[in-house]
């Protein structure tokens, strides 16, 4: 039988949708949600269920910057046949996301064991979730907020893609929190440390869920939960995308410290209290 139902598909692509962009750990809450309904977190089936629906996320990410995504492809394209054009920002912006992908790639291949084993407890999630909002906190005031996207360097796209290691190995620090508090961190304004965040989780995020279809399909969760809960997170993710793009820039990340800190809270108190197993 399958570990996932198709009514349980719809809510996990809901969550999925709403928190993948957001920096509030899509991890720690499809975690939480789980857990609250009964779900085993740490089964196989589980697990890879929810790396295949981040792919309806990345999906929405890919159709809603499809412009600026065929601008850079076409830009790297030329650079390849001509030496002229790989002066052109987009030609080595290309790379760079290839290069910023790679070291979350050997840590998650080296670490899998320990990523789906101890460090997927509830416990984890609850604390980097805490841990996170203060490293976000941080960023948001000390950051200039004075560099565009323009303004992008390999060593950026190196630290904010490396950051997202963080929140490989702790569930609830947030992939998305992780990159975009580094982003501030090396000044970017919010938008362009918001945009940067996105174009380095397509690779992670799209290599990941493929890697775990294989997984999902033979650990006995049904082709159908499994379609529904990725159309459903792409429905989601994408009223999620265009919304955080407008929110952050005309306010700070302060509402989403505040939520994740009580979300840490409340996850530290059902798990004291015995109402969720870690």
């Amino acid at each position: 039988m399958s570990a996932i139902s198709v009514g349980q598909a719809v809510v996990l692509g809901v969550v999925e949708g709403v928190t993948e962009f957001l920096p509030v750990s899509s991890t720690g809450h499809l975690k939480i949600t789980e857990g609250l309904m009964g779900i085993p977190v740490d089964d196989k089936a589980v697990v890879a269920f929810t790396a295949v629906i981040q792919v309806g996320a990345i999906a929405a990410v890919l159709t809603y910057f499809s412009k600026d995504i065929a601008r850079i492809v076409t830009a790297w394209g030329r650079g390849l046949a001509n030496r002229e054009e790989r002066y052109h920002h987009d030609y080595k912006f290309a790379w760079w996301v290839i290069y910023a992908t790679l070291p979350i790639v050997v840590v998650g291949l080296a670490a899998k064991p320990l990523i789906e084993g101890p460090l997927a407890s509830l416990w984890v999630v609850a604390g980097s979730l805490i841990v996170g909002s203060g490293l976000m906190w941080a960023a948001d005031q000390m950051g200039r907020h004075k560099r565009g996207e323009d303004d992008t360097s390999l060593k950026d796209a190196m630290l904010v893609g490396s950051s997202q290691i963080l929140a490989l190995l702790f569930p609830g620090f947030s992939r998305s929190g992780a990159t975009m508090s580094t982003g501030l961190m090396l000044d970017l304004e919010r938008v362009a440390a918001t945009r940067l965040s996105f174009f380095l989780g397509i690779p992670a995020l799209t290599g990941a869920g493929l890697y775990e279809l294989k997984d999902a399909l033979g650990a006995g969760v049904d082709t159908l939960p499994l379609v529904v809960g990725t159309v459903v997170s792409f429905v989601v993710a994408y009223a999620s995308i265009a919304w955080l793009l407008k929110f952050v820039a005309k306010h700070s990340f302060n509402a989403f410290v505040a939520y994740r800190i009580v979300v840490g809270l409340l996850l530290f108190g059902l798990l004291g209290t015995g109402v969720l197993s870690a």
